[in-house]
Formats: C-alpha cells, structure tokens, sequence
C-alpha cells in the first residue's frame, strides 16, 4: 500500500469507511416509517452489493482496461458457485475452502475459454464468449445433472459425508461459517426509531470486496495495466511494433474470471446453492450494464453501478399497486386510480422498464457513466473552468468502445 499515491489511498480509504458504515448509511428513514421501504440495509441486500461489486470491479478489468467485451462472464459466476457448494458438501463449511476452490475453478475455465475465445476481437469475440456461456448454461442445466443437479439446483444435504467437520447430530442442515463465525449471525442495533443489522456475512463479503478493490488498483496502476490501456486504444499498432499482445490479454480474461469465480463463491457462501440460472446470458448482460452505468474503465464507478442496479432489483421491485395506493390516498378516487395505473408499469414486475430508461439518460447524458456525474458535480462545486462540462479523462471513451 505505501507504493499507492495519495489519490489512491484516499479512495481505497473511501470505500472501506463506506462499507463499514454501510448499515447506517442504508437505512436513512425510521424503521416504521412510509419510506422505510427505502431502505437497504438488510443482510441479504448488502451482501449482494459487495459480491456484485467485486463481480463487476473484475469485468472492468477486461473492459474497461482492454477493452474486450464480454458476454460470458456469468459462466465463471456460475461455476465458482458450483465449486464452492460442492466443497461445502464434500470438505467443510468453512467457507475459506470454498472460496479457494471457486476462484482455482473459475480462473482455469477462464483459460480455456478465453484461449479459443481471445483468437477473435471485437464483435466476434463477444459473439464466442456468449456462445460459450449458453454452452455452459446448457450443460449445467440438462446435460451435468449429476454434478450441477439440473434445474432444481445444487444444495446441501444431511447425508453430506463433509470430511473436516464434526457429525451432524442435530437433524438440521448446518450452516457456513469462518473459523466458528456463522454468516447468518446478525447483531441488531436499535436507535430510537432506526433499527441497524450489522451481519457477519455481510463485513466477509465487504472485506473481500476491499481487496478485489486494492488489487484493482495495483493492476490499474502497473506496468500490466498500461500494456492494457496501449492495447484498447490500439492493438494492431501494439502489434506492428512486435509485441504480442495476447498473453496480456489472456491474463486479463483469467484474472477477470477469477474476480467471477470469487463473487460466486461467496454467493454460495452466503447462500448455499447454485443453480444453472446464475450462467444464463441474462447475468451477462447485467454485468455490463453495471460497469457501464458506473464508468468504464474507472475504479470506483462499477462498484457504483452494481449497488445502483442491486438497489433497484430488490426495492423498486417490492413496490406494488397497494403500495401506490397508499402513497396517492390524500387524492380523489378517480385520480389517485390514474396515478397508480400509470406508475405501475414502472415499479413491481415492471421496474426493469425504469432501469431501462434510467440507462438510456445516463449513457445519452453522461456517457462515462455515474462517475462523470460525479465529476461534473465536483467541478461545478469547485467552480472549475470547465464548469463541468468536460468530462474526466477516464470517462471520455464511449462504452462501447
């Protein structure tokens, strides 16, 4: 840490303070207040912001830093959370093994993916890596049943013979855990109308989100990382200067998949079971979304877009008819029916329609993402020349790029 400079440090800094506090910082209204369903502050829900946060930080790595785009990387999500369900049913339920296994598995199927995948670029690069993660989804789904268990799903079992445990004589499934701390152990703390959970699942999943951010910034800021910027603004003049390029790439694509083979351990860790829809095309895409919304190719922004499209796949998604209803009860019948029967569409079942929209402002308005809105703020604060206007140098290339 002391070769960071002090940009760095202070934003290393940054987010670790806001994952320590993130159980205050989540649950700004009282507990039984109408906007309490606002709140993020839950267990379940802050765990999936670090997970998918260390999950997007790696896919930033890729394409942000190299610019390949993938659309494969829920296969690596997927077969990390299979190998750590499997090490959980055949070692331990210490989740340490499991973490080990998911990023080894992971990171050699990343080779050999991305061995075949990276002889193309561009387009067709892309195109192998979807191809490839549907193979995947196929093979857990209907053809690996008896290491993937199909569509029900991998999960744990009494009858699991877990070698390095002692014997389960409590007729219950048993639970994971770090060196005797169980990931469900969750400590209320309760403030006048506020209520905080501070999980134990949730501050692992933090601590591992901490340093996929500090290897980030090691590799953002290493020689490896300049090859790979050189690379994204021009490989075939890298190459006419007699460099190959592909072992740098392959060992972005790898390190990235093992980044997804970690966020999918610790899916598993915190919720034992994996199944095949974790590996559809789907994920994929959401990954994408989330660095893009965040700011291609800078640190912070895709943990940023992960938490936004966390935050509103688990809120805005609990919001339903009778909790518009309420919402438009001080108007008259008839129009309190109109509100509700057009707000509707976008929140519930619909709220992908508002994530959509919400995309299509910020890739239109801000195409470097949440982080260039962060940048314009700053600069209008700081009352730069430039008023906000120009966008920083990390999120001027376009996403696409």
């Amino acid at each position: 840490m002391n070769s960071l400079s002090k940009k760095d440090k202070a934003l290393l800094l940054f987010v670790a303070v806001m994952a320590l506090l993130a159980p205050f910082l989540l649950n700004p209204f009282p507990t039984d207040s109408a906007m309490a369903q606002f709140n993020a502050g839950y267990p379940d829900l802050m765990q999936r912001f670090a997970i998918f946060g260390i999950l997007a930080i790696g896919f930033n790595i890729l394409f942000g830093l190299t610019g390949y785009l993938s659309f494969g990387h829920a296969a690596f999500l997927g077969v990390g959370s299979y190998s750590a369900v499997w090490m959980l049913k055949l070692l331990s339920m210490n989740i340490i093994p499991a973490l080990i296994l998911s990023v080894i598995i992971a990171g050699l199927f990343s080779l050999l993916i991305g061995f075949i995948s990276l002889r193309r670029s561009g387009i067709y690069f892309s195109i192998l890596t979807l191809a490839f993660a549907q193979m995947s989804f196929s093979l857990a789904y209907s053809v690996l049943t008896p290491i993937t268990n199909g569509e029900t799903g991998l999960q744990l079992n009494l009858n699991d013979p877990r070698i390095l445990d002692a014997t389960n004589t409590t007729g219950n499934l048993p639970v994971t855990g770090l060196f005797g701390l169980e990931m469900r152990n969750t400590f209320t703390l309760d403030l006048g109308a506020w209520a905080f959970q501070f999980n134990v699942g949730y501050y692992v999943c933090a601590a591992f989100l901490l340093l996929a951010f500090y290897l980030s910034i090691r590799i953002f800021r290493s020689p490896f990382g300049l090859m790979l910027r050189a690379i994204k603004t021009n490989q075939t003049r890298l190459n006419y200067t007699g460099l190959n390029s592909r072992p740098y790439t392959l060992a972005a694509f790898v390190i990235s998949g093992m980044y997804a083979g970690l966020a999918g351990g610790l899916m598993a860790s915190m919720d034992p079971l994996a199944g095949a829809e974790r590996m559809q095309w789907t994920a994929s895409g959401e990954i994408v979304l989330m660095t893009i919304l965040g700011g291609t190719g800078t640190l912070l922004g895709p943990v940023l877009g992960a938490g936004f499209i966390k935050y509103f796949e688990n809120i805005f998604s609990k919001i339903n008819e009778t909790v518009l209803h309420s919402w438009f009860s001080f108007m008259p019948d008839g129009l309190n029916d109109a509100f509700v029967w057009v707000l509707h569409f976008f929140v519930g079942k619909g709220w992908h329609l508002t994530l959509g929209l919400l995309f299509m402002l910020i890739v239109t308005f801000l195409p470097g993402g949440l982080m260039e809105g962060w940048e314009r703020i700053r600069d209008k604060i700081r009352g730069g020349k430039g008023g906000g206007k120009n966008p920083p140098a990390e999120a001027t290339k376009t996403p696409a790029e």
